[in-house]
């Protein structure tokens, strides 16, 4: 009894132990900052978009051994028994799919009398040569799978931008709750003193009133903040595979601001949607050669064996029992065959014609990506430059509104200033250290932007994750 007894205690303390180790490693695995870097690879491992595409580069390249198949002979195979009737008739029928075809003589006879029939045989169809109608279809393939793949870097590429920017966002609304909780701690700091002279008599009550209203102003900037970063939260998450109260991260390094080398060399060509494009435009002119390969003779090369056998005489007569279900009555035959589609050529003119202009389209939407995507770099060095001179003017708005607050507050304590002036001063240092914590964010988000017009956002993950 006692052993039992022991027994359920060591199994209770294991199983209240098990919650207690998945919760510890699920808070360490979810607790560990991430990088941006690292957010980026993990939403490439796992958003819904970027295996959509992997997938679809699949289905092009099994469409390539699709196209290589008509390259092999073809054999068909047939075996066949029947019970029917034998009666035969002179005259013409039209090829069509419902009445049976009878083989033989016109017996004249008109009975329901049946006997048995079989078959049995194989046809082998080989195309030696097509003037290059077969290599079209795989060229063809190929490049609906070179365009599948570009539509794979492009997603890859957009899922990176979005998640760089989602990151940054959170980033900004974590630096912008940051320095409203110093604006917290300074107005609760305020409000205590003013609320001790008030006590003392020393300061009128309005004052008091006044510090108390700043501190619910600044809680309320708070409380705004740190909605932002839910929200933002909510964006990442949804790219790296988590819930929003387990996303965090390790922030940017926003001391160290991109160097002006860092910018890349401008080339629309190397944008993943130009690239995209002219894939689009490569497997619309493959498509075409399909057509020009069309209108061409088709020969085939054929072989067939087969067999049959009845239960029907010359004469008319009938063999009774199991006769004509064995197949004893063969031949073979070999032949060349050739097709061509005389009347065709309107239709495959016509059809040449629309490809030709689909071909125009898309090589002009080439020309329109590459045009726009010339005026985002232009906007994306404007911007990158006007951050770059905004986070320089943000420390001396800082500093100079810190040196205000002191002022403000040593004339406030000396009695020649009121705690309007007090108020007005913390709430600028406020807004100064939240536009300087933006403001270098600003110039990474600029740098994102140009990256990722140039195409290469590599740089840009490297840099912000240091």
């Amino acid at each position: 009894m006692r052993n039992l007894h022991r027994f359920w205690l060591i199994a209770s303390v294991i199983i209240t132990a098990l919650p207690l180790t998945h919760a510890v490693s699920a808070h360490q695995i979810t607790d560990t900052p991430l990088t941006i870097r690292q957010t980026v690879e993990n939403a490439l491992k796992i958003y819904p978009s970027v295996t959509v595409s992997q997938e679809q580069v699949n289905a092009a390249a099994a469409a390539i051994d699709l196209a290589r198949t008509a390259y092999l002979p073809h054999v068909d195979g047939i075996a066949q028994v029947n019970r029917a009737t034998s009666n035969n008739v002179f005259g013409l029928l039209l090829p069509q799919a419902v009445v049976p075809s009878i083989s033989g003589p016109v017996f004249g006879s008109n009975d329901f009398g049946t006997v048995w029939g079989s078959a049995v045989g194989g046809l082998v169809t080989w195309e030696p040569f097509d003037f290059g109608f077969r290599g079209a279809n795989v060229s063809a393939a190929k490049a609906s799978r070179t365009r599948a793949e570009a539509t794979l870097k492009r997603t890859e590429f957009e899922v990176s931008v979005a998640t760089a920017d989602a990151y940054l966002t959170l980033a900004a609304a974590q630096e912008t709750v940051r320095t409203a909780q110093a604006g917290v701690d300074r107005s609760e700091v305020l409000q205590r003193s003013v609320r001790a002279l008030v006590d003392a008599q020393l300061r009128p009550g309005a004052d008091a009133s006044m510090t108390e209203a700043e501190l619910a102003i600044a809680r309320t900037q708070l409380a705004e903040a740190e909605q932002a970063v839910d929200v933002a939260k909510t964006v990442v998450a949804q790219f790296v595979g988590l819930q929003p109260q387990q996303v965090v991260i390790s922030g940017i390094s926003s001391v160290q601001l991109p160097p002006d080398e860092a910018i890349p060399v401008f080339d629309s060509a190397q944008n993943p949607v130009t690239a995209e494009q002219n894939a689009v435009v490569d497997q619309k002119k493959a498509e075409l050669r399909i057509l020009e390969k069309s209108y061409v003779p088709r020969f085939f090369a054929q072989a067939s064996v087969y067999a049959r056998g009845t239960g029907a005489n010359v004469n008319g007569t009938r063999l009774g029992g199991l006769n004509g279900l064995a197949p004893d009555t063969q031949n073979y035959a070999l032949g060349l065959s050739v097709n061509f589609p005389v009347l065709d050529f309107a239709s495959i003119h016509a059809r040449e014609a629309a490809q030709f202009s689909t071909i125009r389209a898309e090589s002009a939407r080439y020309q329109q990506i590459s045009t726009e995507l010339t005026g985002q770099w232009n906007a994306a060095l404007a911007t990158l430059s006007g951050s770059r001179s905004v986070a320089a003017n943000t420390p001396v708005q800082v500093s100079s509104a810190d040196a205000a607050l002191r002022q403000a507050t040593a004339r406030y304590q000396s009695g020649l200033g009121t705690i309007i002036e007090v108020a007005d001063a913390q709430r600028l240092l406020t807004q100064a250290q939240i536009d300087d914590a933006l403001a270098r964010l600003n110039v990474w988000r600029a740098w994102l932007r140009v990256a990722a017009t140039s195409g290469d956002i590599r740089p840009f993950l490297t840099g912000a994750s240091q």
